[in-house]
């Protein structure tokens, strides 16, 4: 199939757009390269279901129910409740359970109790499906609750000012406990004179029995631990096929973090992974980002299995190369710079597959590891998900949102510059923004410091160098840049996404939840009133629509600056009281009447708020045995890939 005639977009529902992407230069790899890749890929698969149930204990059971129905329901399915039905599965499926991704709600079914009995009691008239020990009758009020009482579990993560966020949070990494019960837990395991802490929390859940806290590790005996066997089976078939040494050396070491629980295996496995910079095919498979923990501890498991693609990484290697000379140059205080910036590497790659917390959304760039100490110490790797922002950009393109948000007078810089600028945003962002900087002597980390605005804060920090540095003349010198449109490009995409259109993603009435929201937010709108005196940045009103304008670009760079240095400090110092503030104040709340004008406007273009994908497929061409090639298939199909998975990939019992 020629790469004009793929069709990135499959359909479109409430608020979603299903996606596909492609994977270039899987066909040149050599057999014992795709082999490998089929193995991580595997192992990506397996490991699934731990995120839907980290995001709420009840998460597999209702989705097995669900997809039950979908199944074996005998009765019309061509009625409007059937298609709303259908709707909120998709929904669940997209989110990984029944919280939404991004507002951490719960979902809202737009069919009726009424119905969903009917499909319920249609296929469990005879028999149960599902060996969870209940009657019928049991079973039902349990799963119509979950989904349809607003006082069952109404937030997977709940992070508003002066709430207790354990209790007030779904997700299943706690029980029984209180907030203050679970910052003593941890105050107590954590040595501020340890230079090279272990993440602790990190691969587990946290619960309260008989009065006793303790820690439910996830490893191969342990919670999780069907599944997780079955990675390391998958793992030690890939380590067979590895492709430098140090890539067998990081790959044996997870396989020790997950048969022990050990996170100090796990910070060797860092270390190792983070300086095999040479092979081709990479991964990523572990319990990663905390976002969606409140107290920001426990990661959530994801795999993601991947290509350097070597064009583009030569076209945007020299930023790490640079790495050195942004910390030197860069406007935060002199006492919070690292002394020696090397060990930052940059790709662009080729996703593979995704999994867990990062799929069916997925990120467009990653830092990796997160524990600050290793970044300091040893570097960090930085990437650029290329065929990812590549089906973004294609599926997007003519959906008139160019003319709808922006002035005529920037309309044309967002075509000619915009996609160049999207993605040089990103690798400044991650490979100098979350690998610069460092933390004052004897100041805890940040989860521990900044609690709940830790993420938001290192998110601004990250996106506030990529702006900075966008605009800086030696990106031109260095040849990453034509000229200063691309920067300009950038500094118009980023106001006008951070004060209008990513408010699209917001039911009215509501605030900003998602840390990346949050940060994008807080930039622009304290940059906004930085400059109102001088008029740096405009809000316009024309024909009863909203528009912002940089009038001086230069003057909103030094704006973004001294917000870095200021952000850098509350991040080195652990300036708790400094976060909250800064967060709140400029992160949460949302302009109402704007909220309302924005969504009005994004309705008439026809666009899903929200993208997701569907999967490329491996599959291995076996002959006596024996794998002889692997090849890519293109599904195109959400609801017959979530089924897929589910019939292949389901280990985890249906109630833990």
């Amino acid at each position: 199939m020629l790469k004009n005639d793929f069709i990135w977009q499959t359909e479109q529902f409430a608020d979603i757009r299903i996606l596909r992407y492609r994977i270039e230069g899987f066909e040149n790899l050599s057999l014992s390269q795709k082999i490998f890749a089929w193995h991580l890929y595997q192992a990506a698969l397996t490991g699934r279901d731990i995120n839907i149930d980290q995001n709420y204990k009840y998460n597999i059971l209702i989705r097995k129910c669900l997809e039950a129905i979908v199944l074996h329901y005998r009765g019309k399915r061509n009625t409007e409740p059937w298609n709303q039905f259908i709707i909120y599965v998709k929904k669940f499926w997209f989110s990984n359970g029944i919280h939404n991704h991004n507002s951490m709600d719960k979902l809202v079914p737009e069919f009726k109790e009424s119905y969903f009995k009917k499909l319920f009691f249609d296929i469990y008239e005879e028999k149960l499906p599902l060996d969870v020990g209940q009657t019928q009758n049991e079973l039902y009020k349990f799963i119509k609750d979950q989904i349809f009482n607003p006082e069952v579990a109404p937030k997977r993560l709940l992070q508003d000012e002066g709430a207790d966020h354990i209790i007030g949070s779904a997700c299943n990494f706690y029980e029984n406990l209180t907030q203050s019960e679970v910052e003593a837990f941890y105050a107590s395991k954590i040595d501020s004179d340890d230079a090279t802490p272990v993440s602790h929390g990190l691969n587990s859940k946290l619960i309260k029995k008989d009065g006793v806290i303790k820690e439910l590790v996830y490893k191969s005996d342990g919670m999780y631990g069907k599944v997780i066997r079955k990675i390391v089976i998958l793992l030690e078939h890939a380590h067979k096929y590895a492709e430098t040494e140090l890539q067998r050396q990081s790959i044996q070491k997870l396989i020790e973090f997950y048969e022990t629980g050990s996170l100090k295996a796990f910070d060797e496995y860092s270390v190792l992974w983070v300086q095999d910079t040479e092979p081709v095919i990479d991964f990523v498979n572990g319990f990663i980002e905390v976002y969606g923990d409140p107290m920001g501890f426990h990661g959530s498991w994801q795999s993601v299995v991947s290509i350097r693609d070597e064009e583009a990484t030569t076209r945007f290697q020299k930023i790490s190369q640079l790495a050195s000379w942004f910390e030197k140059n860069s406007p935060i205080d002199e006492k919070f710079k690292r002394e020696d910036a090397k060990g930052v590497s940059y790709k662009v790659i080729q996703v593979i597959t995704e999994s867990g917390d990062c799929s069916p959304t997925s990120p467009i760039g990653v830092n990796l590891p997160n524990a600050d100490w290793i970044r300091a110490t040893h570097g960090s790797k930085s990437v650029s998900l290329g065929n990812i922002e590549d089906a973004y950009e294609n599926a997007s393109k003519s959906t008139g949102s160019i003319e709808e948000f922006y002035l005529p007078e920037q309309q044309q810089r967002i075509r000619d510059f915009g996609p160049l600028a999207s993605k040089l945003h990103t690798a400044l962002h991650e490979v100098i923004g979350h690998g610069s900087g460092k933390l004052a002597d004897g100041v805890a980390t940040p989860k521990e410091s900044l609690k709940s605005y830790s993420n938001t804060i290192e998110e601004a920090r990250a996106d506030l160098v990529a702006l900075y540095y966008i605009l800086d003349p030696e990106l031109i010198k260095q040849g990453l840049v034509p000229g200063d449109e691309v920067g300009k490009a950038e500094y118009d995409s980023f106001m006008l996404n951070s004060m209008m259109r990513q408010l699209v993603r917001v039911e009215p009435g509501q605030q900003l939840e998602e840390s990346h929201a949050r940060n994008r937010q807080l930039i622009a709108l304290w940059a906004f009133e930085k400059g109102k005196q001088k008029n740096v940045v405009e809000q316009l009103m024309i024909d009863g629509k909203t528009f912002f304008k940089v009038n001086d670009y230069q003057a909103l760079r030094i704006i973004f600056g001294e917000l870095l240095r200021e952000i850098q400090r509350i991040k080195s110092e652990g300036d708790y009281e400094a976060a909250k503030a800064i967060v709140e104040n400029y992160g949460v709340k949302i302009d109402p009447k704007l909220h309302i004008e924005v969504i009005e406007r994004w309705k008439k273009l026809n666009i899903a708020s929200f993208a997701g994908f569907i999967n490329p497929k491996l599959e291995a061409v076996i002959f006596e045995g024996k794998i002889q090639d692997v090849v890519v298939k293109y599904p195109d199909d959400f609801t017959s890939q979530m089924l897929y998975y589910a019939e292949n990939y389901s280990f985890l019992p249906t109630v833990w």
